[in-house]
């Protein structure tokens, strides 16, 4: 199970521990068997949104306190196999192959929706996040991959400002605008998107964030970016994990869960 299980089911005891309760209290109070509760806490199994729920209520604190990760963030475009010296600072690095995947979509996207007014940085930021986290929760494999920082405005891609700045020129082109006399920055591409390195699944994907979401200005697909679970369960300034997906609940889940783990 990945880290985020073990970290959540670690908390989970630690509470139950501070309170002097047993595991069969807490099955009880969630409604699941004792051995799903040792499950759960020794990081063996997923731990559903309704669940989360029900531990943040029984335990009286909130859901972020659950889920965290913290540190500041340099992005790498790997050029090379020649080694970086190592840094105190948690370092993406965006091999050639996503790089390469990161630019075919975000002109795949620019070249379905950029032409309209609301499609600033901001939008598209916003966009690719939830076509990232879609992705990850329905196939358990990553799109994009980029690496999400929960600020005030909504999720942004650590690796969108370093990528793009490669790409102008030669893939796209900034343009400094405006939108309702606010200033905008918007992008538009010089070039088809490559669909070969996009599989049909992936573009599908793509196409039902975007014919959901792309009609929304700066502030409507912020706030309601803001009301998804991967949101709402990370501190401000750290990378959003992909793995709260599995938390979502509607009308942002875009899977059908069926109890699997107990």
């Amino acid at each position: 199970m990945p880290t985020l299980y073990k970290n959540l089911g670690f908390k989970v005891k630690k509470l139950r521990e501070k309170i002097d309760i047993s595991q069969s209290s807490l099955a009880e109070a969630l409604g699941v068997d004792r051995v799903t509760i040792s499950k759960i806490e020794n990081g063996e199994r997923k731990i559903y949104a309704e669940e989360i729920k029900k531990l943040s209520e029984y335990f009286n604190v909130s859901s972020d306190v659950l889920l965290d990760l913290k540190e500041d963030i340099e992005v790498i475009i790997e050029k090379n196999t020649t080694k970086q010296k190592p840094k105190k600072e948690i370092r993406i690095s965006v091999p050639q192959k996503n790089l390469q995947k990161f630019k075919e979509v975000l002109l795949y996207v620019l070249n379905k929706i950029g032409s309209k007014p609301n499609i600033g940085e901001s939008v598209l930021y916003k966009l690719l996040y939830f076509i990232d986290f879609d992705f990850y929760e329905k196939y358990e494999e990553q799109l994009i991959g980029a690496t999400y920082i929960k600020n005030h405005y909504g999720p942004t891609p650590k690796e969108f400002i370093k990528i793009v700045k490669e790409m102008e020129g030669k893939d796209l082109i900034k343009v400094k605008d405006s939108y309702f006399k606010h200033p905008q920055t918007k992008y538009l591409s010089k070039r088809e998107s490559d669909l070969t390195l996009l599989k049909a699944h992936e573009i599908k994907m793509i196409d039902s964030v975007l014919d959901r979401l792309s009609d929304m200005n700066t502030t409507e697909i912020s706030n309601y970016s803001h009301k998804d679970i991967p949101w709402l369960t990370t501190n401000n300034e750290e990378i959003i994990d992909y793995e709260s997906v599995f938390y979502r609940t509607k009308p942002y889940s875009v899977r059908t869960y069926i109890e699997e783990d107990i």
